[in-house]
């Protein structure tokens, strides 16, 4: 029974981070947002990036150098015209950046501040210093300015506490085309499915890192783009191009705490449990070489040793120059009686940010028509087989930008969607089984970072898409039966991207990037994306 819509507007963006917030900010000025945000509008990926953004503000820096370094960092599977696009169009939306009012920390000059320019930094797999930072917490200063100008617009309605279920498609109505209508939504305080219909609609959702048991991410990074995108009818592309932070803080009271790539920029080495440093052994660039060169060298160690961590140590460097450069890390280790000015920091690889995701042109648009996917959750081709550090909140506000020009140039020609049909809940119940959710989420991450992480082989991915499937069928037919939560969504979304993540690694047959497969150790010549066509 067709019932009234709860919610219109011209666009609706699903996600709260840099990309989505960009988004808004720029449609907001000539069409109305829905802006919806899972948990707290603050609590993204965004929020915790520490390091910073890549962009070319010194003289002696090259968009070519940018380019060059992306596309090596890519280990040869980068698209060289969507590199190009982004660091021809970094300068620009960085400016936009620093017009909203975000502080980047600048030089310091015994003239007038307010002139001085940019300290850039440089991080793991730059030829160049060319990251913007506001000291050691980039993400929380761009996150914090952008979304107090969101909560300020007229034109931007922000609904924090939603979940979004799955998009609503004219092919799934039984309508004319295929195009995106809107998306059902979960109202997580009233416990309740609402529908919010929209001209066009854009997953800015991050990436899928909780699929794993140790991750760097929040907790909402649970894939659940990647998901709804495919079960809309999307490609997705790269799924087993998992970025593993070589180093996240090893504490028990430290759940999610990064150390960042800066900490190596500026000169920190990894030590062994004995002192001794090992990364000159693995690579040339010695701490400075590429994440995944670097997570591999550390997984290699504690499993040769049997330890259960590293140390990454900057206590060689002056006292005052650490605690100004880093002090939310010096702050936060000082908590856990570490003073990172005198002694090492334990530290583990973690599940930090996937280069794959939903297939997208240079606009964000992807094979679903009016549906666009911007941020961590979408493959543009930029990152390859491995992100460059700092590329990624870049990648976030260039294509949020192209979207919202390729968005506006339309806006008026599309009408909006009519007698969308409300969510049927006549025929589930309510479960009494949470265990059975909290058992199969436990399961499904342990599974995936024992036989899907940063060393494969193909018994383990064999072993890993069987459990995945049989998790599947158990999920979706408690999906069928029982009333929606925020756990059974995020479960459901994270074993359909874990099922992507083993089929798009198992079609790799070469180790390249972030995949490392022990049975494939070497190079093909000739090799692209993994691209994923929904049946």
């Amino acid at each position: 029974m067709t019932q009234a819509v709860e919610y219109q507007s011209d666009i609706l963006v699903i996600g709260s981070g840099a990309a989505g917030l960009t988004l808004a900010l720029h449609l907001a000025e000539t069409s109305s947002v829905i802006l919806l945000s899972k948990g707290p509008l603050a609590e993204g990926s965004t929020l915790y990036a520490q390091g910073g953004i890549a962009s070319v503000f010194d003289e002696d820096d090259t968009i070519e150098s940018h380019v060059n370094d992306t596309l090596i960092a890519g280990a040869g599977i980068c698209d060289k015209a969507v590199v190009t696009y982004t660091a021809e169009n970094a300068k620009a939306s960085m400016q936009w950046l620093i017009d909203c009012g975000v502080a980047f920390d600048k030089e310091e000059t015994s003239d007038n501040q307010k002139d001085a320019p940019y300290h850039l930094t440089r991080e793991g797999g730059h030829s160049h210093r060319r990251i913007l930072h506001a000291a050691d917490a980039t993400g929380k200063a761009v996150q914090t300015t952008l979304q107090a100008r969101a909560l300020a617009h007229p034109n931007i309605r922000v609904l924090e506490r939603y979940n979004a279920i799955d998009l609503i498609t004219s092919r799934k109505l039984n309508r004319p085309g295929n195009r995106v209508l809107g998306a059902y939504v979960w109202n997580r305080d009233k416990e309740h499915v609402e529908t919010i219909t929209a001209k066009f609609v854009a997953l800015a959702t991050g990436g899928c890192s909780k699929v794993y048991q140790y991750t760097s991410n929040p907790d909402i990074a649970s894939g659940d783009g990647i998901a709804m995108a495919w079960r809309a009818g999307c490609r997705v592309a790269n799924m087993e191009f998992n970025q593993f932070h070589p180093t996240c803080l090893y504490h028990a009271e430290a759940k999610n705490f990064l150390l960042s790539e800066a900490l190596r920029g500026e000169g920190a080495y990894l030590r062994r449990p004995d002192g001794s440093r090992f990364m000159p052994e693995f690579d040339e660039r010695a701490e400075l070489a590429p994440r995944d060169i670097v997570a591999r060298a550390i997984d290699y160690e504690m499993k040769r040793l049997g330890s259960d961590c590293v140390y990454l140590d900057i206590s060689h460097k002056p006292a005052d120059f650490i605690i100004k450069h880093f002090p939310t890390i010096y702050q936060r280790c000082l908590e856990l009686g570490i003073d990172i000015t005198k002694s090492p920091i334990p530290a583990v690889p973690a599940a930090h940010y996937t280069c794959g995701g939903v297939m997208t042109d240079l606009h964000g648009q992807t094979d679903l028509t009016g549906l666009y996917a911007i941020g961590e959750v979408a493959y543009t081709g930029l990152h390859g087989a491995n992100r460059l550090a700092s590329n990624s909140l870049l990648e976030c506000l260039v294509f949020a930008r192209a979207a919202s020009q390729d968005i506006e140039s339309q806006l008026q020609k599309i009408k909006m969607p009519m007698n969308v049909p409300n969510w049927d809940e006549s025929k589930v119940s309510n479960s009494d089984e949470e265990v059975v959710i909290a058992h199969n989420w436990h399961e499904l991450r342990l599974f995936m970072w024992d036989y899907v992480g940063i060393v494969r082989t193909d018994k383990r991915l064999e072993r890993a898409l069987r459990r995945c499937m049989m998790l599947q069928q158990e999920i979706q037919e408690y999906y069928s039966n029982f009333r929606v939560s925020n756990n059974l969504l995020e479960l459901r979304n994270l074993v359909q991207v874990a099922e992507l993540i083993i089929r798009c690694a198992m079609e790799r047959k070469e180790s390249r990037g972030l995949h490392y497969n022990i049975d494939y150790p070497k190079l093909l010549e000739n090799s692209g994306p993994t691209i994923l066509q929904p049946k």
